[in-house]
């Protein structure tokens, strides 16, 4: 059984973030993510969590390349600061992307470099009980450069790191763009998933309003033993009708 977790650097950006999280509360919604924790007031995110008897399921660590094998001792860096600020959300996903390719230099040793990166990574997220969200990502329309796109490559990578606290975030939208066949492949890898994101295609809209068959897809996962969080990471058609994006009932398999 999932659980929705709306993206709150994506709806009502008019208020501040802490007002968010209790107006996505008054939506009947337990949970929610976010992208950056680095811009934000975290004691003033804690207090609106605590007052609304919210969880925050995941944000991003720090932007930094896994491909690039000098760029190893910041990513890690980076990433205690987020699982520091994770402990004190009580949050146990940390979403991350792995760079874009980098010119001249191999895509196996890229590939060694984020593996290797990975590895490393393990034991600070082991020690914290925590799982690190390797994301692919479309490179057709919205990340053009970026390193890993396709999900067979992904999960390759994740069995390759060796640790259950690695594992990949599945963003339907993303992989829909890339490779389709999203039941197969969610069928698949579903082991490795630790996380899902949702949006329609094309327009990265509401569901319904693209060519992905959300019922199918939703009542596929919600039928197998997945328990994680499904990340409503879409922008609405109309930039006032966030509440109505989120609508709970609109959202139902």
């Amino acid at each position: 059984m999932f659980h929705y977790s709306p993206c709150l650097d994506i709806f009502f950006p008019e208020l501040p973030f802490p007002e968010r999280i209790k107006k996505v509360a008054a939506l009947g919604y337990e949970y929610f993510e976010f992208w950056s924790w680095w811009n934000k007031d975290i004691a003033a995110v804690e207090k609106a969590m605590k007052e609304s008897d919210m969880q925050a399921v995941g944000f991003c660590t720090k932007m930094i390349s896994l491909v690039d094998a000098s760029k190893r001792a910041e990513y890690l860096a980076g990433l205690k600061e987020t699982i520091d600020v994770a402990k004190r959300l009580g949050t146990r996903g940390i979403i991350s992307q792995v760079g874009n390719e980098l010119a001249g230099v191999s895509r196996d040793e890229q590939k060694r470099s984020l593996i290797d990166g990975l590895k490393a990574a393990a034991p600070l997220l082991e020690a914290a009980g925590m799982t690190l969200l390797v994301e692919p990502l479309n490179i057709r329309y919205d990340h053009k450069g970026y390193f890993l796109s396709c999900s067979d490559e992904a999960a390759e990578i994740i069995t390759a790191a060796g640790s259950k606290s690695v594992k990949m975030l599945f963003d339907i939208y993303h992989q829909q763009i890339t490779e389709g066949d999203l039941i197969n492949n969610i069928k698949k890898y579903l082991p490795l998933i630790g996380h899902f994101h949702i949006a329609d295609h094309p327009g990265r809209h509401e569901l319904g309003t693209g060519e992905i068959n959300y019922q199918n897809v939703l009542s596929m996962i919600q039928k197998s033993d997945y328990n994680g969080a499904v990340g409503i990471e879409l922008f609405p058609i109309d930039k006032q009708g966030h509440e109505k994006a989120l609508k709970v009932s609109s959202l139902k398999v």
